[in-house]
C-alpha cells in the first residue's frame, strides 16, 4: 500500500514515535473525486509533544509532512495530545461538513 494516508501514517510514526495515532481521510466529506486523498484527520498522542504549546505541535507535524503539503494534501485537522493530555480526553471532535464547492 502506498498510498497517501499510508505515507502520513509512517512519518507520523518515525518522527513522532507516538503511543496512538490515527490517520483518517475525511476527502469523500469535500468537494473532490471520488477516492481521493486530500483531506485527513491527525490524531496524534506523543510524549514529543509535552510541554508544547498547540501551535508549536501543528508546526512540528506540517514540518514533519512537509512533503505531502506540497503534493497531495490539501487540508489536515490536527487533534494533538501529550500522553496524560490524551489519558484525560481520549476523544476528538467530529469534523464538521464541508460548505465549499458544491456540496452546499
Amino acid at each position: 500500500m502506498n498510498s497517501v494516508q499510508h505515507s502520513i501514517e509512517t512519518t507520523l510514526s518515525e518522527v513522532f514515535a507516538p503511543e496512538h495515532l490515527a490517520v483518517v481521510n475525511e476527502s469523500h466529506m469535500h468537494s473532490v473525486p471520488p477516492n481521493s486523498e486530500t483531506h485527513f484527520k491527525v490524531t496524534l498522542v506523543s510524549e514529543a509533544l509535552t510541554g508544547k504549546r498547540q501551535v508549536q505541535r501543528h508546526q512540528l507535524v506540517y514540518g514533519a509532512l512537509a512533503e505531502q503539503l506540497q503534493g497531495p494534501v490539501h487540508a489536515l485537522a490536527l487533534h494533538t495530545f501529550s500522553p496524560d493530555e490524551w489519558a484525560r480526553e481520549q476523544q476528538v471532535p467530529d469534523s464538521p461538513h464541508c460548505l465549499g464547492g458544491g456540496k452546499h
